[in-house]
């Protein structure tokens, strides 16, 4: 698979880690949330890797709107990244895999087979909106590599009623933010902002991160 074109956030000093990102289905590695998310990462000191998948890199191509591409494909243009990276990694250097949604859920169908630290999903779909029946969640109960889920307490693909009663593995840790939808926005009610909850998560994966 060709090389996939990325986006690159480099700390002034030496990283403690590096951090690598898959977007979600319908929106690029360069959307605001991935943005917020990669420039906090990189402040508090992460290099942060963003890369598209294929279906995603053609629509910045053509401008013509285009439905993800098929798991196999994605998972291929996952462990190219990965592979990418690991070939120029700095000896000791941490490394973690994740992404938002989509890009979260292909990379831990990857995670236990990878050379890594730990997985980082922010807002993981553990089914299809409005389909609380069709579940995502069977490799979740097995999965041996240390995991933190970001999730917004009312995420519709996966709120956090319906995650109380998911059989997940030990090694999954969820961090809950209050009245958070699948991009961990809250309702103005809730006396939480956007920005708030963006800097939440980050802190809270820092906290993982910093754990290895």
């Amino acid at each position: 698979m060709t090389k996939p074109a990325t986006l690159i956030n480099t700390p002034a000093s030496e990283p403690c880690a590096t951090v690598i990102l898959a977007h979600g289905a319908g929106a690029a590695m360069d959307s605001a949330f991935m943005e917020a998310i990669s420039g906090l990462l990189c402040e508090s000191g992460c290099e942060v890797i963003r890369f598209e998948f294929p279906y995603m890199a053609e629509r910045r191509k053509t401008g013509s709107r285009r439905p993800p591409d098929r798991q196999p494909c994605l998972l291929e243009a996952w462990r190219a990244q990965l592979d990418e990276v690991i070939r120029t990694l700095p000896q000791g250097r941490k490394l973690f895999i994740g992404g938002k949604s989509l890009g979260g859920r292909m990379a831990s169908l990857i995670a236990d087979e990878s050379a890594i630290n730990g997985l980082i999903c922010l807002g993981y779909p553990f089914h299809p909106a409005g389909k609380p029946a069709q579940l995502r969640t069977e490799h979740l109960a097995q999965l041996k590599t240390p995991t933190l889920i970001v999730q917004g307490t009312r995420d519709r693909l996966g709120d956090h009623d319906e995650v109380a009663t998911y059989t997940l593995s030990a090694a999954i840790k969820i961090h809950w933010l209050a009245d958070g939808d699948h991009d961990l926005k809250p309702r103005v009610k809730s006396g939480f902002t956007h920005t708030q909850h963006i800097q939440a998560a980050v802190e809270g994966v820092m906290v993982f991160i910093r754990r290895f």
